[in-house]
This record gives C-alpha cells, sequence and structure tokens, in this order.
C-alpha cells in the first residue's frame, strides 16, 4: 500500500537523480539557486542543499499534504505487468519505482507483486534508489525530466499497471498512480499585470503572492498580494494547498523577478495548475507600469 511515510518531500535525491532537465529548484538561503548534483539514477538534475537528506525541513515539506489535498488517489489495485501504450502529450504523471542491479531478482520481484505485495513496501527493502525511503514515490513529472528509457515506459503506462524497464542505472519496476494535465508556467509582463489589476473581478478571482521579505514590503508594495516570506518558507510551504487554492491563476513577485520563479516552479510541483511569475519583479513594475509605487 502507499504509505504516507513514503511520499517525498519537495525534492528528493530520487528525484534529482532521474530528472534531466536543470530547472531551478527552491533555495531558502539566497534568491539564487545553491544547487548540487545528484548521483542516483534515472533522473539527473539538480537539488538545493536546503531539502537534502539532512534537511530539518525534510519531514514537513512532503507530498503527503499534497495528494490528498488536490483530490488525487493513489489506488493499490491490482497490480499486473504491461508495455502500454498510452501517449504522453500534455500531461504529467504521479510515478513510484524500484530499482535493482539484477534481472533475476527483477523477475522475482515481478512474481511478488503479481501475487498481492506493494511495490512501494518491496522498493523499501530491496530497491537501490534513495527513493526507497519515500516506498520508490518519485512524485509528479512530465517529460524532458526523466532519462528516455524511463521516460517511454511511464508515459506508456497505463495506470496501476507495474511496468518494467532497464536503464543505464539498472533494472526498473515502476508504477503510474495518477495523472494530470500540463500545468502552466510562465512569465507576465509589468504592463500586462498593472492592466489586469485595474479590473476589480481580476483582483477576487486571481492569487497574489509575494515572497519578499517584510522588511522589503515594508518599502514597496503592491494592493492585494499576500505576503509569504521565502525565508520563512519552512512556516507556510507545508500548509501552501490550504491557504491558496492549486486550481486558480496565480502569480507571483519578488523584487527582480528571481525569488518568485523559484517558487512558481515550485507551486508547480505543488500542483498549482496555471503559474505566472512576474518578469522583473516589483522593481520593473515601478519602471515601467507604476511609477508611483517607490524602487528600492
Amino acid at each position: 500500500m502507499l504509505r504516507a511515510s513514503h511520499l517525498p518531500p519537495i525534492a528528493t535525491p530520487a528525484l534529482g537523480a532521474l530528472r534531466v532537465s536543470l530547472f531551478s529548484c527552491l533555495s531558502l538561503s539566497s534568491p539564487s539557486s545553491r544547487l548540487k548534483l545528484s548521483k542516483f539514477a534515472p533522473f539527473r538534475t539538480l537539488i538545493p542543499p536546503a531539502f537534502g537528506p539532512s534537511s530539518p525541513h525534510r519531514s514537513l515539506l512532503s507530498v503527503e499534504r499534497v495528494v490528498p489535498l488536490l483530490g488525487l488517489t493513489c489506488p493499490k489495485g491490482t497490480a499486473s505487468f504491461s508495455a502500454g501504450s498510452n501517449s504522453g502529450g500534455g500531461r504529467e504523471i504521479l510515478v513510484q519505482h524500484l530499482l535493482v542491479k539484477e534481472d533475476k531478482l527483477l523477475v522475482d520481484l515481478q512474481q511478488r507483486i503479481l501475487g498481492g505485495e506493494d511495490l512501494s513496501d518491496l522498493a523499501v527493502e530491496y530497491s537501490v534508489c534513495p527513493s526507497k525511503e519515500e516506498g520508490g514515490m518519485l512524485g509528479w513529472v512530465r517529460k524532458g525530466q526523466m532519462v528516455p528509457e524511463f521516460e517511454e515506459a511511464a508515459f506508456n503506462a497505463p495506470l496501476n499497471k507495474v511496468v518494467r524497464c532497464k536503464t543505464k542505472f539498472g533494472w526498473h519496476l515502476l508504477q503510474i498512480l495518477s495523472e494530470r494535465e500540463e500545468s502552466v508556467l510562465q512569465d507576465i509582463q509589468p504592463d500586462e499585470l498593472h492592466a489586469k489589476m485595474q479590473d476589480p473581478n481580476f483582483l477576487e478571482e486571481a492569487q497574489l503572492i509575494d515572497v519578499r521579505e517584510p522588511e522589503e514590503v515594508a518599502q514597496a508594495s503592491l494592493p492585494g498580494f499576500q505576503v509569504l516570506p521565502l525565508r520563512q518558507f519552512g512556516n507556510w510551504g507545508p500548509e501552501i494547498n490550504t491557504k491558496l487554492d492549486s486550481q486558480k491563476d496565480t502569480y507571483v513577485l519578488c523584487h527582480h523577478g528571481m525569488r518568485s520563479l523559484q517558487v512558481a516552479k515550485w507551486l508547480q510541483t505543488q500542483g498549482f495548475q496555471r503559474v505566472f511569475n512576474v518578469a522583473g519583479g516589483i522593481h520593473a513594475y515601478a519602471l515601467k507600469a507604476d511609477q508611483s509605487i517607490p524602487t528600492y
């Protein structure tokens, strides 16, 4: 069965090891990304030290808070094995897997799953991927984030079917637990945001987040923005799906657009479907859209 303790933090070593895209990850210590490279498979990407295995935030920032709050289900079902036939265009999938080095062990684990055992339990016991600590859970992924062999198998696998594939890292058994439409993340220019903010309906329908620190907000701010300081992420991050609606358009603001981009990308991983980063931050907004806003 899928255990809450098996669900991953924001950026697990396993997720970092499988992903091939080098998108920015959330860092608490600086507006810039201080990242390190994970050595494990089948993803390969950058992982922020702030959320590494020894991080005090690790147990707090778990996807276990995301899955139920988004109304997603991770059904156990009856495991079977299939090559699959689905296409992966425009969707994201929730993946768990295990990784072993020997094909003989893989065959034995396949038989045990067909006999009723859970992939997540077997991952804890046998997988050589760091995701074993979360029952093999890799979280939500989209095309372009995984090595080709793993991606092909994952995006062609029917829901809940256990699929076998081989990569340079070894043999994998993987299972797709849920799927959803791929989320949107894009920049919005200050003048475009300014025009939207003149419409009272926009302020009621959209979610506006300012991730700057309180002392920055005191110097310059925009109406309607909820302040969620990045340095206080440990306080509001775990509760983001109770604070905000993941189905609403969400706009993220900072000083120059860098911290807000980090948070916007993280919001995508938490199930937010339409996220907009204010390009250039409040500084660009003050210069290009509303010169009554102070600069600092």
